[in-house]
């Protein structure tokens, strides 16, 4: 695996992607922390969801949203509908889209029926619906979904590396094979979701994916890309030590 090196010069670059040769987008659900990034150059886009917003207690969803284009109005957005209803799920895209040129719409691959997305995903694309499909997991999916989207219109196709790791299965020959099929659609970008730590976005990288979405907790960890392991295993002991001081401990 090759060591990147994020010198100084690259720390103050207006993006990091050049530098990890990959997309970088936040996901979470923060202002604060979105528009830090921005001002950082840390990321390139931002991804939310549901989920993340519900955890941080936004209580108005297209509020939240339009705060966030403002503040952003120039990097890809992905914001998911939440029905489980695919006439609503269609209503609920054509609005958000609406909301600014930057912005794509997560739509999941089935509903929580198990009932596949497809259909919609198609007549969306086709409309130039900007989309990110979301929570694929399949190669099956992953080929239903490129052969869905539209050939003129942007899209984004989320493979769920993390929660396939989580199975017990090594996600990178699913994530190549998916960068593969993807390439029928010139406009089709491959999104490594769910990751676990700063080690997949290396291998993000070298499946060939085109993005990978990042949470705080791994970005705050970049500046160790490199890092001596020498020296992090003294850091690591000093943690250590300081943290037995600070409890009191005593035998």
């Amino acid at each position: 695996m090759d060591k990147i090196n994020l010198s100084k010069e690259a720390k103050a670059s207006s993006k990091y992607s050049p530098v990890w040769g990959i997309k970088l987008f936040g996901d979470g659900a923060s202002l604060e922390q979105f528009g830090q990034l921005q001002a950082e150059g840390r990321v390139t886009g931002f991804t939310t969801n549901p989920t993340l917003m519900h955890k941080a207690r936004i209580e108005n969803y297209e509020k939240f949203a339009r705060e966030l284009i403002e503040l952003v109005p120039s990097m890809p957005i992905s914001f998911e509908v939440f029905s489980d209803e695919f006439d609503e799920m269609r209503r609920q895209a054509l609005k958000i889209a609406s909301w600014g040129p930057n912005v794509y719409v997560k739509v999941p691959i089935t509903n929580t029926q198990r009932i596949s997305s497809l259909p919609l995903i198609s007549d969306l694309s086709r409309d130039g619906v900007k989309l990110n499909v979301t929570a694929i997991l399949t190669l099956e999916q992953v080929v239903g979904t490129v052969d869905a989207l539209d050939i003129h219109t942007p899209g984004i196709v989320s493979v769920f590396a993390g929660r396939i790791a989580d199975t017990g299965v090594d996600p990178m020959p699913i994530m190549r094979a998916t960068v593969a099929i993807a390439a029928s659609k010139p406009l089709a970008e491959v999104l490594w979701a769910s990751p676990r730590e700063v080690l997949n976005i290396y291998q993000a990288r070298d499946c060939g994916c085109h993005i990978i979405t990042a949470t705080q907790d791994i970005l705050n960890k970049l500046d160790m890309s490199g890092k001596d392991l020498g020296e992090l295993s003294q850091e690591t002991v000093a943690m250590f030590r300081r943290d037995a001081v600070a409890a009191g401990f005593q035998l």
